[in-house]
């Protein structure tokens, strides 16, 4: 294959994103900048809640098996049955104003951890890696 080289300016967040990124993948710039031409760039995060797009960002910097746990990690029994109860307490309009606080930061961190969870998977199936269904069996060859 022979290869032509170029000069491209990039706006500084895009550099940095892929920089992060090889970083990451354990990959030279230079390889990560032809798969982001060939697949487009990294999944964004700019479209989400600002709340949230820190937590996202810091993610482009994580090595493959990590983002693996992040993409199939689950939340504590204990944190999900509290959610729940304070949940069907707010359908019957029966929260105290401490619990209506303590309903809305679960209810902050359980869309963290979500928009985390996809944003993980998200990334991996960028760097080319294979992301089964949360439904299909994981085999190791």
């Amino acid at each position: 294959m022979s290869l032509q080289t170029i000069t491209l300016d990039l706006p500084d967040y895009l550099y940095y994103r892929l920089q992060n990124a090889a970083q990451g993948m354990k990959q030279p710039f230079q390889a990560v900048l032809r798969r982001a031409l060939e697949v487009g760039s990294p999944p964004g995060w700019d479209e989400v809640p600002a709340i949230f797009q820190a937590d996202l960002a810091a993610l482009d910097r994580l090595d493959d098996e990590t983002l693996w746990q992040m993409a199939w990690g689950i939340q504590t029994e204990l944190d999900w049955q509290r959610y729940q109860l304070l949940l069907d307490k707010n359908a019957n309009a029966e929260l105290s104003a401490s619990e209506r606080a303590e309903l809305e930061h679960l209810r902050t961190e359980a869309d963290r951890f979500a928009l985390r969870k996809a944003h993980a998977a998200a990334l991996l199936r960028w760097r080319g890696r294979p992301v089964p269904l949360p439904d299909s069996p994981v085999t190791s060859s």
